[in-house]
Formats: structure tokens, C-alpha cells, sequence
């Protein structure tokens, strides 16, 4: 998933980029030994996500100081300046966003000229008010409102209403939800909750995509 979320958001040799929702830090890894940035920042706003990504790349971090940094900060207000950024992107994290529109101005904000956007994560296919009561009552997640019920329009919209340019989302769900499905199977049973997710794809409430939009060059 990483991969193709930082493939989708072009060349990063030698760039800047950021990662909304950074969680482990296996991401920010990833990119960096892979994709040869300038510098990765993974940005979560859980303290102890961020000790324990910090914990989890220690010997990153220290062998490359100036390369690899964790900051705490919200995705509606991220603790960066303006065009500090050639790419945000984040992974799995949007459906936990408090407010679509902010993130997508702060994106905006952050990028450079000609920088991308690209977010990997679950939205319901339309706004079919439907979609949110039904997964509710499938997904833990969804009832106690850790996971939010927005089309993923929400995304691409306020990325467009922001000034970015050329926002589409492409599901990607029939590579991931079998296999997500399968993953959940070492832990769960069928009929718990998490297996739901599976599910909820299948009777249409819920799919996977992958979101990008550019920052055109001034």
C-alpha cells in the first residue's frame, strides 16, 4: 500500500515530504530507504504513536538525523510552514479526519509548486445516508465513531475547493479487502466485527481508494 500511495505521488528523489497519521513510522521507513528523499517527516497526533514510532526507528534516526524526523500535530492544523512540502500523503488515517476541508487547505498550504497529494484510506461510494447506519451496526469502529461514514467526494472536493487540481480517487478495493479479510483470519473469527469490513465492501457501503491532486506550478 505504501508503495503505491508514494508511487502515485511522482518522483521523490531528493524531496521533502510528510506523512498525516504516521502511526508506527513503518511508512516513513519505507519511503526513505526506497524512495530517496530529502527528508521524511511522519506527523501523528498521538504522543505515544509517536514514542513508539521514534522506539521503532531508532537506529534510522540516528544514523540519518537530518533525514528522518516525528512531530506531533492534527491533519485540520499541522505544525509546518507554507510550501514546506514537494508531498503529503497518508495512509489509512483519512477516515479518523474531524474535518475533511481543513485537511485539504492544510495540504494545500504545505505543498510547493508542482507538489502532490495522495491518501490511501476507506470511504462509502456515494452519500447515501444508508451507508452510515449499516456500518455501524457491522463495524465497531464505525459506532463509537473512531472510523467516519463520508463519501469519498468529501476528500476529493476539498482538496479541489483548496486550489489543487486534477483530484480523482480510483478504488482500489478489490486488491485489498480479500486480503485485508484474510489478514483479520490469524486474529478473528468469522462473525466478529472486524471481519465485517469484507463484508460491508460487498454489499456496497464501504470501498477502498486512493486519492491524489497536484498543486499546479505557479
Amino acid at each position: 500500500m505504501y508503495r503505491q500511495v508514494l508511487g502515485a505521488a511522482g518522483p521523490l528523489d531528493g524531496r521533502r515530504i510528510v506523512e498525516v497519521g504516521c502511526g508506527l513510522g513503518v511508512g516513513c521507513a519505507l519511503a526513505l530507504r526506497e524512495y530517496r528523499p530529502e527528508r521524511v517527516t511522519g506527523m501523528d497526533i498521538h504522543p505515544q504513536q509517536l514514542d513508539r514510532a521514534r522506539r521503532t526507528n531508532a537506529e534510522l534516526l540516528e544514523a540519518s538525523p537530518s533525514a528522518l524526523r516525528f512531530v506531533r500535530g492534527a491533519a485540520e492544523e499541522m505544525p509546518f510552514g507554507d510550501g514546506e512540502f514537494d508531498c503529503v500523503y497518508s495512509v489509512e488515517a483519512a477516515q479518523h479526519f474531524d474535518d475533511m476541508t481543513a485537511f485539504g487547505r492544510e495540504a494545500a498550504r504545505l505543498l510547493r509548486p508542482g507538489g502532490r497529494v495522495a491518501v490511501a484510506s476507506f470511504f462509502t461510494p456515494d452519500d447515501d445516508p444508508e451507508h452510515g447506519a449499516r456500518l455501524a451496526s457491522y463495524l465497531e469502529t464505525f459506532a463509537d465513531g473512531l472510523d467516519v461514514a463520508r463519501p469519498v467526494t468529501v476528500l476529493t472536493d476539498a482538496l479541489t475547493r483548496a486550489g489543487l487540481t486534477d483530484a480523482r480517487a480510483v478504488s482500489i478495493g478489490p486488491d485489498v479487502w480479500h486480503g485485508w479479510d484474510r489478514w483479520l483470519a490469524d486474529q478473528w473469527k468469522p462473525g466478529t466485527w472486524p471481519r465485517n469490513f469484507l463484508k460491508a465492501y460487498e454489499q456496497r457501503h464501504l470501498d477502498y481508494y486512493l486519492v491524489t491532486a497536484g498543486r499546479p506550478q505557479d
